[in-house]
Parts: structure tokens; sequence; C-alpha cells
């Protein structure tokens, strides 16, 4: 199996989701969707955030459960193992709007961000629903 096609199976049987570059999946998020505050999308629905249950509520959560099952594939890569439960950091340029995962990442860094960078696309396509924020603070 290539690198690309495993990541976040560990973390769904352990229940724990380890310590990804958010900050970077966040500045890959405004990278794509210039001035949006990639705070917007956590504790958005059943899967943005740390939460991961449910049907999705709508194209913003299926973007993220999507970006979760593309670490869960990854994670199932032996040469992965251990990498995602540390801090990391992978490289990547922005321009015109398009992120780009740069050659020079080693194979458990480059699967990470091109998670990111697709789930960064994916969401620019979709209609954000103030409604779906903080869904389990709604009794």
């Amino acid at each position: 199996m290539n690198c690309l096609s495993h990541l976040e199976l560990n973390q769904h049987r352990h229940g724990q989701r380890g310590s990804r570059a958010f900050w970077q999946f966040g500045n890959m998020i405004r990278c794509v969707q210039s001035g949006v505050n990639p705070f917007k999308y956590n504790n958005y629905g059943s899967y943005c955030g740390l939460r991961r249950r449910g049907t999705p509520v709508d194209e913003v959560d299926l973007c993220c459960k999507v970006h979760d099952e593309c670490y869960a594939a990854q994670m199932r890569n032996s040469r992965c193992r251990g990498f995602f439960s540390q801090p990391y950091r992978y490289q990547y340029s922005c321009s015109g709007g398009q992120p780009t995962c740069s050659a020079t990442n080693d194979c458990c860094k480059a699967a990470a961000c091109e998670c990111d960078r697709k789930a960064a696309l994916c969401l620019a396509w979709t209609r954000h629903n103030p409604e779906h924020k903080n869904l389990d603070a709604i009794p």
C-alpha cells in the first residue's frame, strides 16, 4: 500500500485524535478562503472538531467526516505508526488560493498535508450554517 492510502484508524480504535498540526490546517483553510476564521468549523455538526459520530448534518460536516476518514486511512500505514500521536509540521505553499504540499515532506507528513489540503478545498465549496455550530451544547 502506498503512503497516501492509510491515517486515522488507530485514532478511532483508541478513541483519540492525536496531536495534529491544527494550526497548519487552519492556515490552509485561510489559504483557500481568504479572510475566513477557521475556528468557525470547530465544534460544527457531528464531525468538525473532536466529535466523530452519527450522520453528517450538511456538506461542511461531510467534508470533516471525509477529513477524519483520510487520517484514519493514513494511520494504517506501518511507516507512520506513532507519527500522528506526536506534534508534527509539514511543508506546503499557498498561491492564488491553492495550497500545494511540498515534495520534501516525508511519507507521513505528505499524507497529513494531503488530507488537510483536500479538506480545505472541500470546505471552500460548502455553505456554513451557524445553526450547526455547537450541536452538543443544545439540549
